[in-house]
């Protein structure tokens, strides 16, 4: 069974991957307010900018 990555309780299967709609709304707003990234190289359009 996996677990919630918010709080690490057994994820239930309505809300995969969290436990509840709670842990899947923080998520989100982890995502929204940027505390979370995805790391990337700058593209030649970035290059040329700096």
């Amino acid at each position: 069974m996996s677990v919630c990555p918010i709080c690490q309780k057994p994820s239930d299967k309505q809300h995969r991957p969290f436990c509840s709609k709670r842990c899947a709304d923080i998520d989100l707003g982890r995502w929204l307010t940027e505390g979370y990234v995805v790391p990337a190289r700058p593209t030649a359009e970035e290059d040329e900018e700096e």
